[in-house]
C-alpha cells in the first residue's frame, strides 16, 4: 500500500490527527485551499473562513444569508478579474515597448511585432483566401508554452483569415518557406476574452512560425 508523504500523527500546525475522520478533515480542507488558490483567492481570512464552516456543519445561524455570500463572492471574483486583467495590459505593453527597441524587430502600425529568422522565397506570398501549412510554437510572454505543432510532430493546415488577426497580417507579409517570430498584442490576438485555460484575458502572445507551404496561390 502506497504511504503517504504527510506525517499523519502530527501536522506543522502541531495538533494531532488521531483517526480517520481527523485525516478525512484535514484532507477536505487541503483540497479546499488548493481549489481556492488555484482561483487567485489569496489572503484568505482563515479564522473567519473555519467560523463559516463550523456555523454550516452546527446548523448555527450564519453571519450572513447564502444571497448576500454569493454577491460578495461575485464581487471579490469580479474585482480579482479587474485587477488581473489591468496587470496583464500593463505587462504586455511594457513587453512590446522594450521588445521594438532590440535590433531586428520591426514594429507595424497595427502593432504586430516580427523579427526574420529564415527569409523564405522571396515573390511567394500567401493571399488571405488560401490555404497554408505552418509549424508554429506559441507561449505567453513569461515563457509558457500553450500550443505547439512541432511537439505534436504534425503541422498545421489552415485558412489564412481563419486564425486571430495578428497571424492574418504576419501570413500575407511571410513568404513560402519563411520563419518568422511574432510579437502579438492582445487586441490582434484573443484579447478580453482569452482561450481556454492556458491563454488568460488581454495576454501579449509570441510566436514562432514557420510557413512551409501556400496550398492554393
Amino acid at each position: 500500500m502506497r504511504k503517504f508523504a504527510i506525517d499523519w500523527k502530527r501536522n506543522q500546525s502541531g495538533r494531532q490527527q488521531k483517526n480517520l475522520m481527523d485525516k478525512f478533515s484535514y484532507a477536505i480542507g487541503l483540497g479546499i485551499g488548493q481549489n481556492l488558490l488555484s482561483m487567485g483567492a489569496k489572503g484568505i481570512a482563515v479564522d473567519d473562513f473555519a467560523q463559516a464552516i463550523k456555523d454550516v456543519l452546527e446548523g448555527n445561524q450564519t453571519a450572513i444569508s447564502h444571497t448576500e455570500a454569493r454577491d460578495i463572492v461575485n464581487k471579490y471574483f469580479a474585482e480579482l478579474e479587474e485587477k488581473m486583467n489591468a496587470a496583464n495590459i500593463e505587462a504586455g505593453k511594457k513587453f512590446l515597448e522594450e521588445n521594438k527597441k532590440r535590433e531586428g524587430v520591426v514594429t507595424l502600425p497595427s502593432g504586430l511585432q516580427y523579427e526574420v529568422i529564415t527569409e523564405g522565397n522571396v515573390g511567394h506570398y500567401a493571399k488571405a483566401t488560401d490555404q497554408v501549412q505552418c509549424h508554429y510554437e506559441g507561449t505567453l510572454i513569461d515563457g509558457t508554452l500553450f500550443d505547439s505543432s512541432i511537439k505534436r510532430g504534425q503541422p498545421a493546415t489552415f485558412g489564412v483569415n481563419q486564425v486571430i488577426p495578428g497571424w492574418v497580417e504576419a501570413l500575407q507579409l511571410m513568404p513560402e518557406g519563411a520563419k518568422w517570430k511574432l510579437y502579438i498584442p492582445s487586441d490582434l490576438a484573443y484579447g478580453a476574452q482569452g482561450a481556454g485555460e492556458m491563454i488568460p484575458p488581454h495576454s501579449t502572445l509570441v510566436f514562432e512560425v514557420e510557413l512551409q507551404k501556400i496550398l492554393s496561390k
